[in-house]
């Protein structure tokens, strides 16, 4: 009933897709039922986890693909093992500040040859299906493998994405070739093939990882890369290797959630909530002015932090116990004034981020919470000869700062902004999540995880309540927010300003920890679904 939901929480919308056996959720439909075709053929979570990811690069490409990065939360149920996939390329042997200090650049540009990190995308698939999966690369690749050869009808929300980036694909000419009819962005219904990408997957279906890394494909990406001025080498690709890691997490009402440690921006996450824990924002109303003031008060303190200590942890020391302690979130909320905005704490990256994000839970309630991103739309610009690869550039997210752990080195990580994630309820998994696009996430994270614990929505209103995000500029709303809380928050010193489609997309699935059932929710603000069976 209306009456008995909290103050200002949204009427109930679409339901909340259930299932007893199995389910994938994600942002595009036929992905989603690509993974779901796996476990009904018998395979496991990780199985359809890695066909929905090949997929998505297929249907999805300026988000996602082959050309980027992975990471993973892996759950497997018969053992009672979590265990985190960090699948993140690295910088060239030959990187430097200098090289770019010589030529009068203050940052790594965004696009182009030397934005490009070694793409971990690949290995992190085949690190995951050889240690937890039951099925082949050459299984789990041909529902990739056969959209991308026989084609796919364009989806509205991904053809408007598309026609955005079309002077960035028309700056190189295997991009143009890859992905531009005519010179034009493909249109919605128009069925789109992509041959060269059909190919290469079919090599990776067939050899592994070598073949990516250490084969034709990789030397074709470093002969095309080193034809623009590009410093990769083939050792840089055949020395690339994933890294398992282990998650780390806080408790937030008797909730555990757990994220992956840096060189990603989960634990921001945890610090926000740890901050945030201290206050009953259940009686301050939904998407309150109040309500949201804390949330970016504390969104700012967390990513002060994040952005002058995250880094990869084999480079740099992180103080991640410190970071995500309930103690140091005790001090941290002291900091916040509740009548007035903090304005000398920076933000964070203003850029938004393609990416994919996707979940799965099998008939054994083995889980995934997987993330696989080319950092922009379409990466750096960059398809690599007839690779019909897409090149990431997550290299532009190294700092030039001599002093800043996040500084440029060879053989580094850069600092990452995709974060899967995943919340325990009495030391079971209880709901695996993402939401996607840059800085949004870790604030986006926060927001699903307090429309359900702390305001009672469910997996699939949680995701669809409008959102805030902080950005550099200043606070956007969404357009359900209305004109008194905006008026209240300007008050409170906040600067409102206007963003279309940053706000993040949303993908989960909760486990009844009662019946078992399976509760898809998937994001309205993308093109995809949860199915089940």
């Amino acid at each position: 009933m209306a009456g008995d939901r909290p103050a200002g929480v949204p009427q109930q919308t679409r339901s909340a897709v259930l299932a007893r056996h199995g389910m994938v959720a994600t942002s595009q439909p036929l992905a989603a039922q690509a993974g779901l075709r796996i476990l009904q053929q018998g395979g496991n979570a990780i199985d359809a986890a890695v066909a929905t990811a090949a997929v998505l690069n297929v249907v999805e490409p300026m988000s996602t693909g082959i050309g980027g990065d992975m990471f993973a939360i892996v759950y497997l149920a018969r053992t009672q093992e979590l265990a985190g996939l960090n699948g993140s390329g690295r910088s060239g042997y030959a990187a430097s500040i200098d090289f770019f200090t010589r030529q009068g650049m203050k940052a790594v540009p965004t696009t182009g040859v030397h934005s490009v990190s070694v793409p971990g995308a690949v290995d992190g698939w085949e690190t995951l299906l050889k240690k937890y999966g039951t099925m082949s690369l050459t299984q789990v690749l041909q529902p990739a493998i056969d959209y991308a050869e026989k084609g796919f009808p364009v989806s509205e929300v991904i053809a408007a994405t598309w026609e955005q980036s079309v002077e960035k694909l028309k700056a190189h000419p295997d991009t143009a070739s890859t992905y531009l009819v005519e010179g034009r962005a493909p249109r919605v219904g128009e069925i789109f093939v992509q041959p060269n990408l059909a190919n290469s997957l079919r090599k990776i279906a067939g050899g592994g990882s070598d073949a990516f890394y250490r084969g034709d494909i990789g030397q074709e990406i470093v002969a095309s890369l080193q034809k623009l001025g590009g410093q990769l080498t083939t050792r840089d690709f055949a020395e690339h290797r994933s890294t398992w890691v282990k998650p780390v997490s806080t408790t937030y009402r008797g909730i555990r959630l757990y994220e992956l440690p840096p060189n990603g921006q989960g634990i921001a996450a945890l610090e926000m909530l740890n901050i945030l824990e201290g206050f009953d924002l259940k009686s301050l109303g939904h998407n309150s002015a109040e309500y949201l003031h804390l949330l970016v008060e504390a969104k700012k303190l967390a990513f002060a932090d994040r952005d002058t200590y995250y880094a990869d942890p084999d480079k740099a020391k992180v103080p991640v116990e410190k970071l995500i302690s309930k103690e140091y979130g005790e001090r941290q909320r002291r900091r916040i004034d509740t009548n007035k905005a903090a304005k000398a704490v920076a933000p964070g990256l203003s850029e938004q981020g393609d990416t994919i994000y996707l979940t799965v839970v099998d008939k054994d309630r083995n889980c995934v919470s997987f993330i696989n991103s080319l950092f922009h739309s379409f990466g750096s610009g960059i398809v690599a000869g007839n690779t019909g690869i897409c090149l990431q550039n997550r290299a532009a997210l190294f700092s030039l700062d001599p002093k800043h752990p996040n500084r440029l080195e060879p053989h580094k990580r850069p600092f990452h902004t995709i974060i899967p994630a995943m919340a325990f309820k009495n030391e079971k998994p209880w709901l695996v999540f993402g939401v996607m696009g840059g800085d949004m996430q870790p604030q986006g994270h926060v927001q699903v995880l307090i429309n359900i614990v702390d305001f009672g929505m469910n997996v699939q209103l949680a995701g669809e309540a409008a959102r805030f995000r902080d950005l550099e500029e200043g606070l956007a709303l969404e357009s359900e927010i209305g004109a008194e809380v905006r008026r209240k928050l300007i008050d409170k010193g906040h600067k409102i300003v206007w963003a279309v489609g940053e706000f993040g997309g949303y993908q989960a699935i909760m486990i009844n920890p009662d019946t078992g059932i399976l509760l898809g929710g998937s994001d309205p603000r993308k093109d995809g679904c949860a199915v089940g069976w």
